[in-house]
């Protein structure tokens, strides 16, 4: 698996940044499933420089984003072939650390690695929660016995999960959580924006969920705040998972609330994770019915 990595400078200035706490976490993960990590240059050298990841073949240096690094990493998530009709610069996804106050996180190569992941049903991961989860989910569907050091990330008992869908994505949420109610119904709590938590609350009453007792606690539309409500409880931690079907098509009114969305699950890096496309959801999924099974003998 390919997967292209660039983390912003504050996430790898210091011997405590998130990119090394990641690769502390997740460096065995990341060597059972050989992944190959195609890093930015500044990312790659600061791997490099605190000696982690040595002697992984995987690991790959590609241009300083002033040179169109992050760039090359977007046109390889979309995918480009080698003049022979052999598609053999293709990315399986990316993690891009974010801080959200670093300038070069809106720049429009950075915005477009998100867009081409989610349009192309790729896995983008921009937390160290998220890292740290997907990896466990990827080593787990490979067939690896579960981390208990990566249980945190799979105990949903006492953790609340956000559930938002843009207008045309609505058909698509309903039907992820119709077919895996059961798993979703382990959250302490489900949180969502107003019609799609109206949607939502409506599925789990026809499912036998109390009646009168709703499935989804409904904020606002995402147009009238809902967005910004649910940021403020990522940001006191009081919401720990998010899946947001996101429209990648269409451009939308009230485009500054999903950023501001966005900004609060990276700003809470270790403890936000999120998931941004059905093709990313439904394999979080599939890996927790498997973890279970596996925890569970």
């Amino acid at each position: 698996m390919r997967i292209g990595l660039a983390a912003n400078r504050l996430h790898h200035a210091s011997e405590d940044a998130a990119l090394f706490r990641w690769l502390r976490a997740c460096e065995s993960g990341i060597r059972e499933l050989q992944l190959e990590l195609h890093a930015v240059g500044r990312t790659h050298d600061a791997i490099a420089a605190a000696g982690m990841l040595g002697g992984h073949r995987g690991l790959r240096r590609y241009p300083y984003g002033r040179d169109g690094g992050l760039m090359k990493l977007v046109a390889e998530v979309v995918g480009l072939d080698d003049g022979d009709g052999n598609r053999n610069r293709t990315l399986d996804g990316a993690i891009y650390l974010i801080d959200p106050v670093d300038p070069s996180s809106t720049f429009p190569e950075a915005v477009a690695l998100k867009r081409q992941c989610v349009i192309h049903g790729k896995p983008f991961v921009s937390t160290v929660a998220s890292a740290c989860a997907w990896i466990e989910q990827e080593r787990v569907l490979a067939g690896f016995a579960p981390d208990p050091g990566a249980d945190r990330h799979f105990d949903y008992s006492s953790q609340t999960l956000a559930l938002i869908a843009h207008d045309a994505m609505k058909p698509t949420m309903l039907e992820f959580a119709a077919t895996h109610f059961d798993q979703l119904s382990c959250f302490a709590q489900r949180i969502g924006t107003g019609t799609t938590g109206e949607r939502l609350n409506e599925l789990a009453w026809s499912r036998g969920w109390p009646a009168g007792s709703p499935w989804v606690h409904r904020y606002q539309s995402g147009p009238l705040g809902g967005d910004a409500q649910i940021a403020d409880r990522v940001l006191e931690r009081r919401c720990q998972r998010v899946v947001f079907f996101e429209d990648p098509h269409v451009a939308r009114q009230h485009e500054a609330d999903i950023q501001l969305l966005e900004r609060a699950v990276t700003t809470v890096t270790d403890d936000a994770v999120c998931a941004t496309s059905p093709a990313m959801a439904t394999r979080w999924m599939q890996a927790v019915t498997k973890r279970r099974a596996l925890r569970a003998l």
